[in-house]
C-alpha cells in the first residue's frame, strides 16, 4: 500500500472518531506486575482462558522477509517506541532466570535483538554472554549492559554452536517465527550443556484475534473471501510436547495474556510494523484494499470496541522452561513404589495438638 493511500485512510479513520477519540491505554493481564510505559496507563483485567491451532507445515515464513521487516524497523528513528512489547516480555524472562538460584558461566540470547532480556540481568547470574539476531541493524541498536556480550549475526533455525556449549539459552518473541519448530528446540537442546536450562517466551495461538476476526469479516463482506493477514501461531496445548520431543525435561509452560490499547486499527497496523512482526508468510496477501480496510475499523470497533472509543489487540505470550537431562537431578520414583494410595488419605489422623507441654 502506498504511504499516500495509507495517510488518507490515517485521515478518514481520524474524521469518523474525532467525537470519541480514543487514549492508549496498556492492560497487562496476569498475575505477574504490570510493566510501566511513559505514554501508557495500567489497569488490571481477569484473565481470558484462550487456544488456537497450531502450523502444521515446514516452511510457512519467507525468512528473507522477516530479515527486511526487523531491518526496516530497526532504522526507524522513533523505534524505540515500539520496544514496549518486548521489553515487558523480556523483563519477565529474566524474572524466570533470577528464580533459579544458581550463576551461570556462558549465556546464549537467541533472536535478542537489543538485548531485550540482557538489560534486566546482571553479570552475577550471567557471566558472559552471546547475543544472536537474524538482523544485523537490530544488533547494532543493542543496549549496553554490566554482562560481557557478544554478537553474532545468525538465523535462529541454524544455531553456529557446538554442542555442550552453554549453561543456559534464552529466547524472547522470536521462536513463532521459526518455520521448524521441532528443529530449532532440538538445536536448543544440543547446544546446552548437561543440567543446562532452556528459559524462552514466544507468541501463542490467540495472538490478535480481534484483528484477525475484523479483517477476515471485512474481506468476506467486501471480497467474497479472505487471505491470511495474520500469520499462524503455535498453540501452548502443542508447546509440552514439543519440548519433550526434543529431548528437555522437567518442563514448565505457562501463559501471560496481554492487551494494548489502540485508538484504532491503524495504530495497531502501524505498531505491529514497527516491532518488525508485521506476516511474512509465504501465502500472505501484500495488498489491502482501502474498503476493506474501513469495513474492518468498523467491525473492530463494534464488535471489540470500548466505551472510550479505543480497541484492544491481544497478545498470548507463552513462557516455557526446559532443562537438559543429567544425573544429577532428581528423577520420578518408579511406577508402583508408592507405599499409600490417595484413597488412604482421609484415613491419616492428624497430628494430636492437646499436648501443651
Amino acid at each position: 500500500m502506498s504511504s499516500r493511500l495509507w495517510r488518507r485512510l490515517q485521515q478518514e479513520l481520524n474524521q469518523a472518531s474525532a467525537a470519541s477519540p480514543g487514549s492508549w491505554t496498556w492492560t497487562w493481564i496476569s498475575s505477574s506486575s504490570s510493566c510501566c510505559r511513559p505514554r501508557a496507563g495500567l489497569r488490571s483485567e481477569p484473565c481470558r482462558g484462550l487456544s488456537g491451532s497450531s502450523r502444521g507445515t515446514m516452511n510457512v515464513f519467507n525468512r528473507e522477509m522477516k530479515k527486511r521487516q526487523k531491518n526496516w524497523a530497526a532504522s526507524l528513528q522513533d523505534g524505540h517506541q515500539y520496544d514496549y512489547l518486548r521489553d515487558e516480555v523480556g523483563g519477565r524472562v529474566a524474572d524466570r532466570v533470577y528464580d533459579i538460584a544458581r550463576t551461570f558461566p556462558l549465556a546464549l540470547d537467541i533472536g535478542g535483538g537489543k538485548s531485550h532480556i540482557a538489560e534486566h540481568l546482571s553479570k552475577d547470574v550471567v557471566e558472559r554472554l552471546f547475543l544472536t539476531d537474524i538482523s544485523e541493524s537490530t544488533l547494532k541498536q543493542r543496549r549496553q549492559t554490566e554482562i560481557p556480550t557478544h554478537c553474532i549475526l545468525a538465523d535462529e533455525e541454524f544455531l553456529p554452536f557446538k554442542e555442550n556449549t552453554f549453561d543456559l539459552v534464552m529466547s524472547s518473541l522470536s521462536l513463532h517465527w521459526i518455520n521448524d519448530l521441532p528443529g530449532a528446540l532440538r538445536q536448543i537442546h544440543q547446544v546446552l550443556k548437561p543440567d543446562g536450562v532452556f528459559i524462552g517466551a514466544m507468541v501463542g495461538g490467540e495472538t490478535l484475534y480481534e484483528l484477525r476476526c475484523s479483517l477476515q469479516l471485512a474481506e468476506t463482506e467486501r471480497e467474497g473471501g479472505f487471505s491470511p493477514h495474520v500469520s499462524p501461531y503455535t498453540a501452548v496445548t502443542d508447546l509440552g510436547n514439543l519440548l519433550g520431543q526434543a529431548g528437555f525435561n522437567m518442563l514448565t509452560v505457562d501463559i501471560d495474556d496481554v492487551q494494548v490499547h489502540y485508538p484504532g486499527i491503524i495504530e495497531v497496523m502501524t505498531d505491529l510494523q514497527g516491532m518488525g512482526e508485521s506476516n511474512c508468510a509465504w501465502n500472505r496477501r501484500s495488498m489491502l484494499h482501502r474498503d476493506t480496510i474501513l469495513a474492518a475499523a468498523a467491525i473492530y470497533k463494534e464488535m471489540y470496541g470500548n466505551e472510550d472509543g479505543s480497541v484492544p489487540a491481544t497478545f498470548e505470550i507463552l513462557y516455557m522452561i526446559g532443562w537438559k537431562p543429567h544425573e544429577s537431578q532428581a528423577k520420578p520414583a518408579k511406577r508402583g513404589s508408592a507405599t499409600a494410595s490417595f484413597g488412604e488419605l482421609s484415613k491419616i489422623s492428624r497430628p494430636n495438638n492437646t499436648d501443651k507441654s
